[in-house]
């Protein structure tokens, strides 16, 4: 009776012992006449209600077979379930399932997880990281309160990368096996936008149709956002990222007439910026409206309105968080951390 749970047999017992026909036991447990009769007839014969042992099912594959995939997979992270079960036979069929190579990996402990997606560093971007955190652990909360984070991102209304998963065991989520690095991702239409974020103060947050150019970024972002912010803010530096609409010599100049200092920043510095976990925040909440996106306009219109529902509160966290995050950069010596 491998389909009766424990507690309902013993239910089942006590009615019988109560007087209760057979089929009246069957009806109230919702199970086949025979099972109770079987039930029955096994207390008489053994005092016990447990059903009786079984070899089960016999397993498909050997133990070198189970060592072979789980080697194969710690090996090759994103190996699909399916490739593996193709090229293995079995022992009474040629092949085996990729439900089976995804039951002996999990006894292994290995379980299939969307990657971190991450950027390729080489080595002078580790060392180049690695100066930069010796520098700035030091600064204290109100160092980095007196700091006005940029950044702008391009939300695409489809991802590429929705699709693939890697095995990987427990705490191995952040490991360099368990990374996908790329560069760009994603497609499908999308728009860009931006923003600015210190300890207790956002700006609004910005549109930008098409791409962004140093003469864009200079006349549609500098000129009526940043620059009276910092102006009624003088001591306030400018962080922006190294990349080429910002590091131009137009823009350069201009934030050197108007008197705005810039933090130095190196490249390939995501996970410094609490920006990033921004988007990141702001892609979960518009994937995760009732109703879909369909379209760019919408897109941007959402982005506008979810950026809004944002709390002060978690914007200062984020702030807050940058001694953490340079200390962390400190303990993998320039490499990847889990921000």
């Amino acid at each position: 009776m491998p389909r009766v749970p424990a507690h309902l047999r013993e239910l089942a017992l006590g009615m019988l012992q109560g007087g209760m026909r057979t089929a009246d036991v069957a009806r109230a447990i919702n199970c086949n006449v025979r099972t109770v009769r079987r039930l029955r007839q096994r207390y008489r014969e053994t005092g016990r209600t447990a059903d009786r042992p079984r070899s089960g099912r016999p397993r498909v594959t050997t133990p070198s077979q189970d060592r072979y995939i789980r080697t194969l997979h710690l090996r090759d992270r994103s190996r699909m379930a399916t490739t593996t079960a193709r090229v293995t036979p079995g022992r009474h069929n040629p092949s085996i399932s990729a439900q089976t190579v995804s039951n002996r990996l999990r006894e292994a402990g290995m379980r299939a997880c969307r990657p971190v997606v991450r950027q390729v560093l080489t080595r002078h971007h580790r060392q180049q990281r690695r100066l930069w955190a010796q520098t700035h652990r030091r600064w204290t909360r109100q160092d980095w309160q007196k700091v006005l984070f940029t950044d702008e991102s391009r939300f695409c209304l489809t991802r590429s990368d929705g699709r693939i998963r890697i095995y990987c065991r427990r705490n191995e989520r952040y490991t360099e096996a368990c990374t996908l690095e790329r560069d760009r991702f994603g497609g499908g239409g999308s728009v860009m936008v931006w923003v600015g974020v210190a300890q207790h103060h956002r700006s609004e947050l910005v549109v930008i149709a098409g791409n962004l150019n140093a003469v864009r970024y200079r006349e549609d972002i500098l000129l009526p956002h940043v620059v009276p912010f910092l102006q009624a803010h003088p001591d306030m530096p400018l962080q922006d990222d190294n990349a080429t609409s910002h590091t131009a010599s137009v823009v350069r100049d201009f934030l050197h007439d108007r008197n705005v200092s810039v933090l130095p920043w190196p490249a390939k510095n995501p996970d410094l910026n609490p920006i990033e976990h921004i988007w990141d925040l702001l892609d979960r909440c518009v994937r995760d409206r009732a109703i879909p996106t369909r379209n760019v306009r919408e897109r941007a219109g959402d982005l506008v309105e979810e950026w809004g529902n944002i709390s002060e509160h978690e914007l200062a966290n984020l702030v807050q968080s940058m001694r953490r995050r340079c200390t962390a950069v400190l303990n993998t010596a320039g490499g990847h951390t889990r921000y």
